[in-house]
């Protein structure tokens, strides 16, 4: 399939503004950073999405899916294939003690949508980057808590275009993982449970949580959110006296403010690093890599990502 004909078969399920051809990603990630992709097309509807996967099925060309950009390095190189941004973006309430938020839904607009509600579940997310299908995805995690626990149900695609209803315990929510890191099925929706909250106690919860997140994290600078998983103690022997925490093996591997190009280690978070200026996806990974064999050396403990990488590196 030539090009152009790919082209014609994509304008037949968005609107022509919505495909981008070597759309350059590092103006849609959080860490600014990245390549170009082939083919870059905004989904605004699942009937959208199941025409572009059958049409890069039909051509024989790879998918990727892009959230909000968060949680992702991507290649100097960029990515091959076609990127779908999902413009899946509507909430509602999905029967009593439910909310269903779309995939493109961010985080931080599915808690100020619920806050203002009265609905409480989801106001200590606040602050959390990147989008319900993102988060979903990597089962995200803030202050020992996991985003799974707060899902009933989810609808999916796979990659032959058929939608499906997954309910929690099929969805094999772990630490920094789902079921849809094995299966390749694309989040179309999620259901929350909710509750009945008072709107302004909510918004003091969600604003302690932004505050917190301010007072320990980089948020000044371009990032990806926390770089490795922390240590899990029943399968990692952790030096005496130092916690279960990646940003703690990294300190104390004298790590913090290291710099390679335009990457840093960062002073705040050292599970963070941070595009201090003119940084490449080789930098960050470089320096991610440095962070991975010095911990290695110095404590034993192999540090496993939580960022994705995406492309060649």
């Amino acid at each position: 399939m030539t090009a152009a004909s790919f082209r014609e078969r994509l304008a037949a399920c968005v609107p022509p503004d919505a495909i981008h051809e070597h759309e350059r990603l590092a103006s849609h990630t959080t860490f600014e950073v990245g390549g170009p992709a082939d083919w870059f097309v905004e989904v605004p509807t699942v009937a959208a999405l199941q025409g572009v996967i059958a049409a890069a099925n039909d051509a024989g060309i790879p998918i990727t899916i892009l959230g909000g950009g968060s949680n992702v390095v991507v290649s100097d190189e960029g990515v091959r294939g076609v990127v779908i941004r999902l413009r899946l973006a509507g909430i509602a309430e999905a029967g009593p003690g439910a909310v269903r938020a779309e995939a493109g839904v961010t985080i931080n607009g599915l808690v100020r949508w619920t806050v203002g509600r009265g609905l409480a579940g989801l106001e200590a997310w606040a602050g959390t980057p990147g989008t319900v299908g993102g988060a979903i995805y990597g089962n995200a995690h803030y202050s020992g808590r996991n985003i799974g626990d707060l899902v009933r149900e989810v609808t999916v695609i796979s990659r032959a275009g058929v939608l499906a209803t997954v309910t929690n315990a099929d969805m094999a929510f772990a630490y920094d993982t789902s079921r849809l890191q094995r299966t390749g099925e694309i989040l179309v929706s999620a259901d929350f449970r909710v509750s009945v909250g008072t709107p302004d106690d909510l918004r003091a919860i969600a604003r302690a949580s932004l505050a917190h997140r301010k007072l320990t994290q980089p948020l000044s600078l371009p990032s990806s959110g926390c770089l490795f998983q922390n240590p899990d103690p029943a399968r990692d022997v952790l030096p005496p006296g130092v916690p279960a925490s990646a940003g703690a093996l990294i300190d104390r591997a004298g790590l913090k403010s290291h710099r390679v190009g335009g990457a840093s280690i960062s002073s705040v978070h050292a599970n963070f690093v941070v595009n201090e200026g003119g940084a490449t996806a080789g930098d960050i990974r470089r320096l991610a890599e440095l962070a991975r064999t010095t911990v290695r050396d110095r404590f034993g403990v192999e540090l496993r990502y939580e960022v994705v990488f995406l492309g060649q590196f």
